[in-house]
């Protein structure tokens, strides 16, 4: 081996411990069983001493010491600490460990769907619970000293990025934050912004990963270091690259022609890889494959392979585990689930992971990978946000991926993300990233994904209905607004600014140097005037060049073959004389010609300034053939005949100027003349010097216009929010209506439109299986566009479901009338799976290709906690049917499954 990730390699150097440990922290690391890295003493210091901090170290670095230290501050100061994660099955993982180090009476979870001891000092949960915490002013929040927001860098994500921004602006400044977050490369920004939404915040940043990483290319069977010791890409690698390059033009070679071939890498089978591996003592590993099908083919092939990767007591042990975490799952489930096919993979230590799977199974996959029971898996990119699953070696099939639209290139972000995984603390003295080698890859490219550390946090937040109601509800207006300017959007943005509005303002200084004058009089006057004469001398110009032309086509057009005109210039060369008369009024090719010096070409309008017309005429014999250089000379020679010894007219005059343009044109020509500054000796510079200043003042212009649309654009667009939801009745004025309150408690995509589904009545009637379908248009969403027929409910369901795609259509024109467009459209495509889960069908009638198990329970709970919301929100018949809709869906493995 060589080096390790150059990029690592470069990270600022260890910073001094500093003071010694108060008595928190001391008896805080006596819990631990290693020495804390000096970014950990840094951040539980800064605790310590009452500060926030933002810590962003590389995956698996150990940040979440820094939240525990947060946890055993609170409970020694008899106060509250809410531990909060992104999605459900991390604060699952969360919870087990804090109740593992303190106890179950101490530890609390909170996650929508499981709802235990929510009153206990530490309370772990996702973010949006304390997000809806925050809004309604839940009486739990009493006591709360520390919020620790883990996987912070959340923040970035489209969907639901906002809740965090959200989280951090409304959290009472008394709430000491700790933000834990991956490698960004705008730490520091994102620091600032914390800072000065709320106060003393301590900014650390650690690049040093606590296991050297190495990286490394499996071309054949044979595993390349990617850099050498210097830091260059491995030249072996390059050879390689070129030598696929000379293999590919060789193959292109037309038959017959004898050329050497050099050998071609071709990308190792799946089991052929992780034999590899094995053999080089670099398992567990986990391949990201980016596709869900792809990860469970390669489980196949390597059962298919004979590949076992376990021990007879290890295989029972995993048969053991998975035996328990599944008891729950009837047999008729299991056999939908493809359970057997499942533990067959986890007792050979292979597993796949994705977002298809069912729950339970992937939590299966993670505590045996953890416990290093399994040794291979293969998961798609999910994994790299979300659970604590470190490897020590991770393979990368391909640097592209499908997006949804097209395949696009692993960023060097992603490639962090993907790599942050190999190299387990405390386990591993090193960990390794493997790419495989692809027909014309490049190793240089794989270098600089590999070299580069750039992961900027960009914020994704924007208003919404709901979060509307909620802020005008709890401060009014005015302070809503000015809230929404404190987001890290709008930080960024006005940071963004920073740079045009200092070079609007350069520009502004270059223009008041630049006072230009004429000791004469108004230079700017004069110029005015001097454009004016211009424009209407271009305008003159352009009427006339029109009107010869109208006139030139129109005399083209009486043309006829056998006359004699003369092309203007009025020399005997300028004569020819007509084959094929023309004119494009028609559409027909301009008149071709026979020259003087016998050339046959066709003529256009620019040949004649002036109308032509014939100056004498000839007959062209019929076996006249423009192909024949005889016939040409013969009839140029009758031609020239014709015309010996006469002389040739003169061409015809322009018809003159229009009167009312000339008549203008004169008159500024006059102004201009007896202009002060007409005359002047310096007026070139002059001039000069004025053109100069018009330019820079309009760039100024462009900038400052640019600064102002990017300024206050929350505030824009909460304004604009705000009018939507006034017209339609949720708000008047500075007042949230009794609407807006309802608003106020849903907190789902298409909120507006579950709202108005409530005023309007449109919900009422229905049964609970046939709301559990209707709402599920708005928590849906399809994973791939399809325009083919969607099964559908039978009798209320499907008028309902119609009914509310034309509020929806009502609502987008209200929002196209403010210029938003937050409103998708309500997707169907779901409902008739939800309604026959409602009434009692069995799984394996409703999952399969389509719709995987994992997909399956995932959007069901998604439409369970929409459900909820509705529950809560209205007092009536809906509400109550929704609680029995939530009951009827909660059933099997819907009930069973914990979901992330």
């Amino acid at each position: 081996m060589t080096s390790p990730d150059p990029a690592a390699e470069t990270s600022a150097a260890s910073r001094p411990r500093g003071k010694a440990d108060g008595p928190r922290l001391a008896s805080f690391r006596q819990l631990y069983g290693f020495e804390f890295d000096d970014f950990q003493l840094e951040a539980c210091r800064a605790l310590d001493s009452g500060h926030g901090v933002l810590v962003a170290a590389p995956t698996g670095s150990g940040k979440t010491v820094v939240g525990e230290f947060a946890v055993h501050l609170a409970l020694g100061q008899g106060r509250k600490c809410f531990y909060t994660t992104p999605i459900k099955a991390l604060s699952n993982q969360k919870y087990n460990d804090l109740v593992g180090r303190y106890s179950a009476a101490t530890v609390g979870l909170l996650t929508g769907d499981n709802s235990i001891n929510g009153e206990a000092p530490i309370v772990v949960m996702t973010t949006e619970v304390l997000r809806n915490m925050l809004y309604a002013g839940s009486l739990t929040l009493d006591g709360l000293a520390f919020v620790v927001l883990d996987e912070v860098h959340y923040l970035a994500d489209q969907l639901r990025g906002a809740v965090w921004e959200e989280v951090i602006i409304q959290l009472p400044e008394s709430v000491q934050v700790a933000a834990l977050s991956a490698t960004v490369s705008n730490a520091e920004e994102f620091g600032d912004w914390i800072r000065q939404v709320r106060g003393g915040t301590t900014v650390i940043v650690d690049e040093i990963r606590p296991v050297p990483l190495w990286q490394h290319m499996l071309a054949g069977r044979r595993l390349y270091d990617l850099f050498t010791r210097n830091g260059a890409v491995n030249p072996e690698l390059r050879r390689l690259a070129s030598r696929d390059a000379q293999g590919e033009r060789n193959g292109s070679r037309p038959r017959g022609r004898v050329a050497r071939r050099p050998v071609r890498y071709r990308p190792p089978s799946r089991p052929d890889v992780i034999e590899r591996l094995d053999a080089e003592g670099l398992l567990p590993a986990i391949t990201f494959i980016f596709s869900r099908a792809g990860c469970d083919a390669a489980v196949q092939q390597c059962l298919a392979a004979g590949l076992r990767l376990t021990t007879p007591e290890e295989s029972a042990e995993i048969a053991r585990v998975a035996a328990a975490r599944t008891v729950g799952l009837s047999d008729a489930d299991r056999a939908v689930l493809g359970y057997a096919d499942w533990l067959a993979g986890l007792r050979r230590g292979i597993a796949a992971h994705h977002a298809g799977l069912l729950p339970t199974f992937k939590e299966v996959v993670e505590e045996l990978f953890a416990a290093g029971l399994i040794k291979a898996v293969f998961a798609t990119e999910t994994l790299a946000l979300g659970i604590n699953m470190p490897a020590r070696t991770v393979v990368i099939e391909k640097l592209d991926k499908w997006n949804g639209e097209h395949h696009a290139d692993l960023t060097a972000g992603e490639y962090t993300q993907l790599t942050g995984r190999a190299g387990r603390r405390g386990i591993d003295v090193e960990g390794h990233a493997v790419v495989l080698w692809q027909p014309n890859l490049d190793p240089l490219a794989v270098g600089g994904l590999a070299g580069t550390r750039t992961y900027p946090l960009h914020s994704s937040f924007r208003p919404t209905y709901n979060m509307a109601v909620n802020l005008v509800g709890q401060v009014g207006r005015a302070r809503a607004a000015k809230l929404l300017e404190s987001s890290f959007a709008q930080f960024q943005a006005d940071r963004g600014v920073v740079g045009l509005a200092q070079q609007a303002a350069r520009l502004r200084e270059q223009v008041a140097g630049l006072a230009v004058m004429c000791e004469r009089g108004d230079i700017e006057s004069y110029d005015q005037i001097r454009r004016e004469l211009g424009e209407l001398e271009r305008a003159e110009s352009q009427q006339r060049s029109a009107a010869r032309r109208a006139r030139a086509l129109a005399s083209m057009e009486k043309l006829r073959p056998g006359d004699i005109i003369d092309v203007p210039g009025g020399r005997q060369a300028g004569v020819a004389v007509v084959l094929q008369p023309g004119g494009s009024g028609d559409g027909r090719p301009p008149p071709l010609v026979l020259t003087a010096n016998r050339q046959v070409k066709r003529l256009s309008v620019a040949d004649f300034p002036v109308p032509v017309s014939p100056i004498e005429r000839i007959r062209i014999p019929p076996s006249f053939s423009p192909r024949s250089p005889a016939a040409r000379r013969d009839l140029a020679s009758t031609m020239r005949n014709r015309l010996a010894g006469r002389d040739l007219p003169k061409p015809a005059r322009d018809e003159g100027r229009d009167e009312p343009s000339a008549a203008a044109i004169d008159a500024l020509r006059r102004r201009l003349r007896k202009h002060s500054c007409h005359g002047c000796p310096d007026m070139q510079i002059h001039l000069r010097d004025l053109a100069r200043r018009i330019r820079l003042e309009n760039e100024a212009d462009a900038l400052e216009q640019r600064v102002s649309r990017r300024s206050h654009v929350l505030a824009r667009t909460f304004g604009r929010v705000c009018a939507v939801l006034e017209r339609l009745g949720y708000m008047a004025g500075d007042a949230v209506t009794e609407q807006g309150r309802r608003l106020a408690a849903l907190y789902a995509e298409l909120d507006l439109l579950a709202a108005e589904c409530l005023r309007r009545g449109t919900w009422a009637g229905l049964a609970p299986a046939d709301l559990a379908a209707c709402v599920s248009a708005l928590t849906f969403e399809a994973r791939r566009d399809d325009s083919g027929p969607v099964r559908l409910p039978h009798g209320r369901p499907r008028e309902v479901l119609a009914e509310m795609t034309g509020i929806w259509e009502e609502l987008s024109a209200v929002e196209d009338s403010h210029h938003l467009s937050f409103l998708r459209e309500p997707d169907v495509g779901f409902a008739w799976t939800v309604h026959a889960w409602a009434r009692g069908t069995d799984l394996d009638k409703l999952v399969g290709d389509e719709l995987t198990a994992g997909d399956f329970v995932r959007a069901m709970k998604q439409l369970i906690d929409l459900l909820s919301q509705i529950a809560a929100a209205d007092a009536g018949e809906v509400g109550k049917k929704a609680r029995s809709a939530v009951d009827a869906l909660r059933r099997g493995v819907v009930a069973y499954s914990a979901v992330e």
